[in-house]
């Protein structure tokens, strides 16, 4: 049977797609805009049909109705990372959560530590070998596709065919979807005074031939806008946006001095306008790969001068950072900080930086913190922890004492709270 003919042989409706799937099934999801919206509607229209079935997702960005309390024993969504559309379930209760480091999720599937009965995913339209691209989540998706009974795909001409370890064949797919609509777009956030000044501190620490990992949000936003004088700069990131779009367009990324894969910018997710999904169509300049390649530290510290850029809710006086719940309640998980953190602390001449305002809920509550509240979840532990920016100033933590520490943090603290800190380190014996 030829390509063609096997693709027209797969070819489904989204709710016949689904036939196949079991109770107890386990299905994967690729991250954030990757997931496959009709087959993930036809699973929620469908929900009540099966029981047990679950969906392990690291970052879903729409509401479906299979998020559903009600429904939950029939279909329940498992997150390896919150986002607004799970992080209500999950404080509730009705969510679960996989602790995770990003880069293991693949090992933990091959290990049968996370099931991958099903995978569901977009996908770009077939080549003339019978490839489709999975560009938009190579992340744990690769993975889940070699220890899975079934692949069904939604296949949708916008999103782009891209180079790198990202493809699956049509032998291999159980079932397809055709849709053309739209694919999700996430816009660049606002950037306010707060987010400039943390912004330019870092900005400064950035020299000429470093290779980048900036992830989403206003402060790495506001870090990259500040970046247009800089020259030559590489990028090796988990998650390829319009920010660093933006640097490419500019020639600021050429990839020229990357130590390691020179000339290729390297991520494993995209996530980021129609412009980017253009960007990302066949270019020889780019490769997406599954997260154990982009975040393994050892891998990614192959990058000399190699930067990485995190933010945190929290920080405490030893350096501990509470990147990812407030308290014990669950705001979004530990994603790949730790990972970059950890790959910049090994890249020679690397630096690792976690970004953070001053203040949280107006100004009333400080970010830096004599100790993190009971139940926080530690992303960045204080053995990890290397550059620390608000604000304020930049505070280098490794190598420092305890007592250096909680110095150099109430010095980048608002000012409206450091007089509190100093009180709270000389009890704690930290000044």
């Amino acid at each position: 049977m030829s390509i063609n003919e096997l693709y027209l042989a797969r070819r489904r409706s989204a709710h016949e797609a689904l036939d196949g799937l079991r109770n107890g099934d386990r299905i994967i999801v690729p991250t954030g805009a990757a997931e496959p919206p009709a087959l993930l509607a036809a699973l929620s229209e469908r929900r009540r049909e099966w029981r047990g079935v679950t969906v392990a997702q690291i970052l879903a960005m729409r509401k479906y109705g299979y998020i559903d309390r009600d429904t939950a024993d029939h279909v329940r969504h498992v997150a390896l990372f919150f986002g607004g559309a799970t992080r209500a379930g999950g404080q509730q209760g009705w969510i679960d959560f996989t602790p995770n480091y990003f880069s293991e999720i693949p090992s933990m599937i091959q290990r049968g530590q996370i099931g991958a009965d099903v995978v569901l995913s977009l996908a770009s339209p077939m080549d003339e070998h019978g490839f489709f691209s999975l560009s938009l989540g190579a992340d744990y998706t690769m993975a889940a596709l070699a220890r899975s009974r079934a692949i069904v795909l939604e296949v949708n001409p916008n999103v782009p065919f891209a180079n790198g370890n990202c493809h699956v064949h049509i032998s291999q797919v159980a079932a397809l979807v055709e849709t053309a609509d739209p694919l999700l777009e996430v816009g660049l956030p606002a950037i306010g005074p707060v987010q400039q000044a943390i912004g330019g501190f870092v900005a400064e620490m950035i020299e000429d031939g470093s290779t980048l990992q900036i992830g989403y949000g206003g402060i790495p936003d506001a870090v990259v806008m500040q970046l247009t004088n800089k020259r030559d700069l590489g990028v090796h990131t988990e998650m390829l946006g319009d920010g660093i779009l933006s640097l490419i367009e500019q020639g600021v990324v050429t990839n020229r001095r990357k130590t390691w894969l020179p000339g290729t910018t390297v991520a494993t997710f995209a996530l980021g306008s129609a412009k980017l999904h253009r960007f990302m169509h066949r270019n020889p300049a780019l490769e997406m790969h599954p997260v154990d390649f982009t975040n393994d530290p050892a891998l990614a510290a192959r990058n000399d001068r190699l930067i990485a850029i995190n933010a945190s809710l929290a920080v405490d006086l030893l350096g501990q950072c509470g990147s990812e719940s407030l308290g014990h309640a669950p705001y979004s998980g530990t994603g790949g900080q730790a990972d970059f953190v950890r790959a910049a602390n090994r890249s020679r001449d690397g630096k690792a930086i976690i970004v953070l305002p001053s203040t949280a809920a107006g100004g009333t509550v400080s970010r830096i913190v004599p100790t993190l509240a009971a139940g926080t979840h530690v992303t960045t532990s204080k053995n990890d922890v290397n550059y620390v920016v608000s604000e304020y100033g930049v505070a280098q933590l490794r190598g420092k004492s305890a007592k250096q520490r909680a110095g150099e943090l109430i010095a980048i603290a608002h000012p409206d709270f450091r007089a509190e800190l100093t009180a709270e380190a000389k009890r704690m014996g930290l000044a």
